[in-house]
């Protein structure tokens, strides 16, 4: 069974799409996957800066590369800011890609699969962030599964979802879940 790593691409506490990558990991298990829940801000990441890279590396990089190495792919639901994912998923993003000694170049990413998602308040729920950040995990190595989900007026569509009264949303989310399962599934094999 694969092994995915399920975050939000947010440091708020409250994060819309900290919900929606858990409930993403919810489904993904009852297909069979074993799913790790993490947050970005748990790993107390400085903005990337190359003399700290050369002086010393944060320990959350390190955390947040193992964590990353340990899965086969990834479920990431991301905020969008100003039409981009946020710099705080960016941040991630570059800090995981620098290799460690020893390490062959984007370990972290390359030969997985990776499934990705968006909420917002507003009506296109973070759409236009999701081919930016495609094209990020990809240029890194890793397999974006083609279907994708945007979650508008997320603050309702969410609550509505987690007390069952809509499963609408939930039916956006699942082909995106199925195709990671299965590329994740089929990759590890």
């Amino acid at each position: 069974m694969p092994m995915l790593l399920a975050f939000g691409g947010s440091l708020r506490r409250d994060s819309l799409n900290h919900r929606l990558a858990m409930i993403a990991a919810d489904e993904a298990e009852k297909l069979g996957a074993t799913v790790k829940r993490v947050r970005l801000h748990d790993y107390a990441l400085p903005l990337f800066n190359q003399d700290l890279e050369d002086e010393q590396v944060p320990d959350g990089v390190f955390a947040l590369k193992d964590d990353l190495i340990g899965v086969d792919g990834f479920l990431i639901a991301s905020p969008e800011y100003n039409g981009f994912f946020s710099a705080a998923l960016k941040n991630a993003l570059d800090w995981a890609s620098r290799p460690r000694e020893h390490e062959a170049p984007m370990a972290c990413f390359k030969g997985k699969v990776a499934g990705l998602l968006a909420a917002s308040p507003g009506a296109l729920g973070g759409l236009r962030a999701l081919p930016h950040l495609r094209l990020q995990i990809s240029n890194l190595g890793a397999h974006v599964v083609p279907p994708i989900a945007a979650i508008g007026s997320a603050h309702s569509v969410l609550s509505a979802l987690t007390e069952g009264s809509d499963d609408t949303a939930l039916k956006r989310i699942l082909p995106v879940v199925h195709a990671t399962v299965h590329a994740a599934r089929v990759l590890g094999q």
